[in-house]
């Protein structure tokens, strides 16, 4: 593989390759309405269209022409145990939210990832709807739009905006947290990103994420001063042969340890 290029060009690349991809997209987006795009549905009935398997190949043939011979794991392409080899590795999801870009939310985005053995070197998300860019350099911080962002500065739990599945809130208000119900996020990517932006506090995520859903909110989240991790505080790792994850909480670095503790009291965790 070529010698690692220069932060800048990097960064540039993920987030001109996740722009275009998702401008593309954005062709077959109906505000409030359905979507224009074919849709057809997997196994387990979540849907796929074909803006989804448009943008995968628009971010295959960018990122492979950016790094040569880094892997590649996407949602939408079949996997390929050759990545396992690979010491620096693509992470993308397409359209992060399918369901809410069929239906006509505008709460989708285009999440991509470069990870370095197994850890989140640089991250876009771009949410093309809202006119938003998320970027990360591992070490350099995280930004929306060019402007840096932070996580929220709370330090404890009680009265924190939570944005979560909604059968926890009942478990977690038995605890008497008199927790601020956040709206539901149907992108999980946009979710953490707004946990790193500050927008919200802190935010879980069922078990049975997949490395694209996080890679690129991880670093978001880990730049912007927080920390995503499951119930063991341990932080993902990525491009493993199972890329599949437990439940996963997000927080600010000082609000992280309550939240963990917290869910861990929930029966059943």
């Amino acid at each position: 593989m070529p010698g690692f290029m220069d932060k800048d060009t990097l960064l540039k690349g993920l987030s001109a390759a996740a722009r275009e991809a998702g401008e593309h997209a954005l062709c077959f987006f109906r505000s409030g309405e359905k979507t224009s795009a074919r849709v057809d549905y997997k196994d387990g009935g979540s849907p796929v269209s074909e803006a989804d398997l448009a943008a995968n190949e628009i971010l295959r043939q960018r990122l492979e022409q950016l790094m040569p011979g880094a892997g590649w794991l996407s949602e939408e392409t079949a996997d390929e145990a050759v990545r396992l080899e690979k010491s620096r590795v693509f992470i993308v999801d397409p359209i992060d939210g399918t369901r809410a870009f069929v239906n006509g939310d505008p709460r989708w985005g285009v999440s991509v990832a470069l990870v370095e053995n197994g850890v989140p070197l640089a991250g876009a998300l771009y949410m093309p709807a809202l006119g938003e860019m998320y970027e990360a350099w591992r070490g350099g911080g995280a930004a929306r739009n060019g402007h840096p962002i932070t996580a929220s500065g709370r330090a404890a739990l009680a009265h924190a905006r939570l944005a979560a599945p909604a059968k926890a809130f009942p478990e977690l208000e038995k605890q008497g947290l008199n927790l601020v119900r956040e709206p539901r996020v149907p992108s999980l990517a946009y979710r953490l990103a707004k946990v790193a932006s500050g927008e919200i506090d802190c935010a879980i995520a069922s078990t049975n994420a997949w490395d694209w859903d996080i890679a690129a909110a991880d670093l978001l989240i880990r730049e912007a001063g927080g920390v995503l991790s499951d119930l063991e505080m341990r932080p993902p790792v990525y491009n493993n042969p199972v890329p599949r994850h437990g439940v996963l909480t997000a927080a600010p670095v000082p609000l992280h340890g309550e939240l963990v503790a917290a869910i861990r009291r929930i029966p059943g965790q």
